[in-house]
Parts: C-alpha cells; sequence; structure tokens
C-alpha cells in the first residue's frame, strides 16, 4: 500500500506536508478489523500470544471504536440540549488539532512506501532532509504529548464520581490514542523516507554523479518516490504573494491533488 504525499512551501518556510484523500480497500478492511466490543478484544489477545506491541495496537483500537460510538450518539443530540452543546465543543477541539497530526495519522502500519510530490523548482534532497525533519520532529513532539496525556489520565478518571460526563477524560483518552497513532505514523514515516546506504553513496560522490545516482534512486526505489511536478510548481512560485500562497492557489492545488483544504490552511497560519 502506497501514500501519497503532496509537499510544498506555503508561506515563508511554513511548508505544507498532506497526503491525498484517497480512500482505499486496505484502510476499511483495517477499520473492519478493529475489536468493537471487550468480548472481540478479549478474544484477539487470549487466543494466540501476541507480541505487547500487536496487543496495545488492539487496546487502542478498541477504545477508538468505543470513542467512535459515544461521538456519534451525541451528534445526533437534539439541537440546543446539553450533549448537542458538548458536540460543539468538540467539533472547536477538533478543529484545533494541528494537521501534520491528522497526516501522521494517516500512515498506518499497512503503508509499504511512500510517494512525494513536490514542486520541480525545488531541489530534491532538500524535500527529502524537510520529509525525513518532519518525520522525525513527530516522533519527539507525539512521544512527549503521549506520555504527557497518560499522566493525565488518573486525575481525569476522578471527576467519574460527577453526575456530569466526564468530558476530561474522554478528551484525554482521545488525545492518548490520537497521539499513539501519530506516533506510530512517524516512526513508519521515518523508516520509509530514510535510507542510510543511499545517503552514503551521495555525500561522497560528486555533484554530477550525485545527481546521477539521485535520479536513479528516485525512479527505481520501491519504497520512497520523489515526484517533480512542474504544475505544481507553476501554483506555488506564480501566485506566491508577500503573505504566502493565496487562497485562490490553495484551493487549486487541493482541488488538484486532492487535499483537505482547510488542513492545508492551517500550515499557512501555523508559526
Amino acid at each position: 500500500m502506497r501514500a501519497r504525499l503532496v509537499v510544498f512551501p506555503i508561506r515563508g518556510k511554513n511548508w505544507c506536508f498532506s497526503r491525498s484523500i484517497v480512500p482505499t480497500v486496505s484502510d476499511s478492511e483495517t477499520s473492519s478489523q478493529s475489536p468493537s466490543t471487550f468480548r472481540e478484544f478479549w478474544k484477539n489477545i487470549s487466543v494466540t500470544e501476541k507480541p505487547i506491541t500487536t496487543n496495545a495496537e488492539l487496546f487502542m483500537d478498541y477504545i477508538a471504536n468505543k470513542m467512535n460510538k459515544a461521538w456519534s450518539g451525541i451528534e445526533k443530540a437534539p439541537q440546543g440540549s446539553f450533549k448537542n452543546k458538548i458536540h460543539g465543543f468538540g467539533v472547536w477541539a477538533l478543529s484545533r488539532v494541528k494537521p501534520s497530526e491528522i497526516v501522521l495519522k494517516s500512515i498506518s502500519k499497512e503503508i509499504t512506501s511512500v510517494e512525494v510530490i513536490y514542486p520541480s523548482n525545488l531541489d530534491a534532497r532538500l524535500v527529502r532532509r524537510r520529509v525525513r525533519h518532519f518525520a522525525m520532529r513527530g516522533t519527539i513532539i507525539h512521544r512527549k504529548y503521549l506520555y504527557g496525556s497518560l499522566s493525565l489520565l488518573p486525575l481525569s478518571s476522578v471527576l467519574s464520581v460527577l453526575p456530569l460526563p466526564n468530558i476530561p477524560f474522554f478528551w484525554i483518552s482521545f488525545r492518548i490514542y490520537s497521539n499513539w497513532r501519530a506516533l506510530q505514523g512517524s516512526e513508519k514515516l521515518f523508516q520509509l523516507v530514510s535510507d542510510n546506504s543511499i545517503t552514503s553513496k551521495i555525500s561522497s560522490a560528486n555533484d554530477k554523479e550525485a545527481e546521477q545516482m539521485d535520479s536513479r534512486n528516485e525512479t527505481h526505489n520501491n519504497i520512497w518516490v520523489l515526484l517533480p511536478s512542474e504544475e505544481l510548481d507553476h501554483l506555488v512560485h506564480h501566485e506566491d504573494g508577500h503573505d504566502g500562497l493565496s487562497q485562490c492557489a490553495i484551493s487549486k492545488i487541493c482541488k488538484k491533488y486532492e487535499l483537505n483544504i482547510n488542513d492545508v490552511i492551517k500550515y499557512k497560519d501555523s508559526i
């Protein structure tokens, strides 16, 4: 299964890293295999001996299914009700999630290769370094956030004695799951785009040989592929204003490469 990333500068030093919205059969199969009840979860972990990491993933999938069912129930609440207000707060909170987290969460363990589309005017080695840095930074940030959310979980559990819905507990549980998935995606992406043997060959070769080697690797490497796009280069560099890409340019890029426009705009506004 291959993931397609679209990478381009969006404002100054801010780069956009976004994944095309292309539903796949593998994604639907993965969601269908996730345990939806505690009996299914217990059956999956007790039938055969599995690594701790596999059992942890099953547990996180089980928690995610429970949260999705609860969220669906709140979403259908009558207008103006307390549950409807909770849903509105949840939508606002989800809109504050960084787009990089959303992208990294989408890099599942089923991904075996990655395709990076970038403006043809950019140097391929620069793009590769930026993607690696993006993945490595994700492992550091989401590991820290994961441990921080886990430390808050016992405190939020105490609030369950109150007669009101324990919103902090559910939110922290979601943040644990979200950071867990983003951490897994960061590690997977870094594994896919890292190739020490190729890097050492390029650094020891002269410029002409390095360019030839770079071209061969981009063409024949079946793990990651760098694809320069002249059309993307035109949209980025010919419609780039003083304050970064215009709304029109972002809209055209998102339509062309099937990106989520709301997530892309967040990259422009990020610091």
